[in-house]
């Protein structure tokens, strides 16, 4: 999808790349804030029903993320729970840019509503539901859909079809980088849950 929603492809179909990446990027936040806030507040109704400190809570998400990190290692023998649904490319040449980028930042942001490729989003999830508070899972998950918005960002300057090339190269290049500094990230929060908790 990077290449498909880039100045590039949008100048191909006669699209203005602004409008489709800024639906795109409030889609996805926005997507981010729904998720966020409705496990945020599934995790107000169970908190009735189970009762946690906040030092309880931290231990949570601490084992939540350990365990998150533990899948995207593969030092867990289990599947990470996903589905085959992508985004439907077939909305690039049925609707104008600011439709299918709000489509698609919607489903992005959601995090669950395509495949999940890391236990991070789960993470997420856990982490907006032991919040506790709308506000904070909201906050969450606006910050997810930000983060799965960077990358069709990072296209803005590209204006030819060699430069896209490059530029997408570089980035199925940094997947193992990438892939590295969340698991490094997880296990950093891990960590200070649990510091925190104490």
């Amino acid at each position: 999808m990077l290449g498909s929603i880039s100045p590039v492809g949008e100048h191909a179909r006669r699209q203005r790349w602004w409008l489709t990446a800024g639906s795109y990027l409030v889609a996805s936040l926005v997507g981010g804030a729904v998720v966020g806030g409705l496990f945020a507040g599934a995790g107000q109704l169970l908190r009735v029903v189970l009762p946690l400190t906040p030092a309880a809570r931290l231990v949570v998400l601490a084992v939540v993320v350990a365990i998150a990190a533990a899948l995207d290692t593969r030092l867990l023998p289990w599947p990470l729970p996903t589905w085959h649904r992508q985004v439907d490319e077939r909305w690039l040449g049925t609707y104008r840019g600011w439709v299918y980028g709000a489509g698609f930042g919607l489903q992005l942001g959601l995090g669950v509503a395509t495949i999940v490729p890391s236990a991070v989003t789960y993470a997420m999830l856990a982490a907006a539901l032991l919040t506790v508070s709308v506000e904070q899972g909201v906050m969450i998950g606006v910050t997810f859909g930000a983060v799965r918005a960077l990358p069709l960002l990072m296209t803005a300057t590209l204006r030819s079809p060699d430069r896209l090339h490059v530029v997408t190269g570089r980035v199925a290049a940094a997947d193992a980088s990438v892939h590295h500094a969340v698991v490094a990230g997880q296990a950093a929060i891990a960590a200070v849950a649990v510091l925190a908790a104490l």
